[in-house]
Order: C-alpha cells, then structure tokens, then sequence
C-alpha cells in the first residue's frame, strides 16, 4: 500500500488511478484534494491500525496502543472515512459501485466511533468488537487489489463489471469474516 500510496507524490491529477477519474478531476472542484487526503490519509490508518491487534504491544507498551489508537481513530473519523464518502459518490459503475463505496465509509465511519464511545466508556469488549469490526473495514484497501487481480487473471469479465464486484468484495466477506471470529471469540 505504501507502493501504492508513492504514486502519488509528487502531487498529480494524471497518475494511476487518476488517469481514469479525468471528468471528476476536470469537474468536481474538491476532488481531488480529497481524493489525496483520502491516499495519504489512508496509510496512517492501516500503520496504526496494526499496531491495535498485538497482544504484546497491548500488555507491554499500553501507551503506544493508545496513541496509535487515537490515531487511528481521529485520521478515521475525520478524513480517511468521509474522504472516502465523498470519493464514493463519483465512484466508477454505476449505482452499484457507489452504494457500495458510501456505505463501507459510513460502516466504517460509526464503528469507529463506537469504539471511541466504548473505551471513553471503559466497555472494553464492545471496544474490542467495534475495533475490530473497523479495521477490517480499513483493510478493504487492500483486500479490493487482491479480488481485483484474482478476478482480471481468473475471468474474462468487463473492467466494468469487474469493478463492481469488487466493490463489493473488497469489504463485505472482511466483514462476514470478522463476523464468525467474534462471534466465535465471545459466545
């Protein structure tokens, strides 16, 4: 992702994914600012957000899971998930894509800020719950390339239609996965 994310500097409105996004570009003043707050912002979010799921991390360095937490969840809450909002708006195919989009940033936008209300709460485990229900939401930057490039080299699908469904699968089986372990976890 930090491949991905190198792309983009310097600054460019012609670059990688951009290149495909040109009307938005062209026509929709804040998009691209936002789609750069959205890359950069992203990476912080997936550094710290690994930091969150060590045991060890958690036992010994108790305030380094807490700042990266905190850092997580502010980048979160204030520009990776409405950045991704906006962005979905414009996403490309269709409806489909951009239910898709929108709705992940918003999943992702309340489980994080449930997970803030839980801790502040001292609700360790609906904490727990929604930090995990957040993360893995987060990692749909990464799971989307990997459906991508499953998808390209295994089906003789439209880039259209290909990314239509990876809109989809980039998220929902994260979630249905993380679904099982915490229902396996707490039961």
């Amino acid at each position: 992702m930090i491949r991905l994310t190198l792309q983009y500097v310097p600054f460019s409105s012609e670059v990688a994914f951009l290149r495909i996004k040109q009307t938005e570009v062209l026509m929709v003043r804040w998009y691209l600012p936002i789609f750069y707050v959205h890359v950069y912002s992203s990476i912080f979010v997936l550094l710290a957000g690994f930091t969150q799921f060590s045991t060890a991390i958690l036992k010994t360095y108790k305030s380094l899971h807490r700042n990266a937490g905190k850092l997580y969840a502010i980048v979160v809450l204030l520009f990776a998930a409405p950045s991704g909002i906006f962005m979905g708006c414009y996403a490309n195919g269709a409806w489909h894509s951009k239910v898709s989009f929108v709705g992940l940033g918003i999943i992702w936008w309340l489980f994080t800020g449930k997970a803030m209300l839980a801790i502040w709460r001292r609700q360790f485990i609906v904490h727990e719950k929604m930090m995990v229900r957040s993360f893995t939401l987060a990692l749909s930057a990464i799971t989307l390339r990997a459906w991508k490039v499953i998808i390209v080299y295994s089906f003789d699908t439209a880039p259209m239609d290909t990314y239509q469904i990876i809109a989809w699968l980039g998220w929902v089986p994260n979630l249905l996965i993380a679904e099982y372990y915490l229902h396996r976890k707490f039961k």
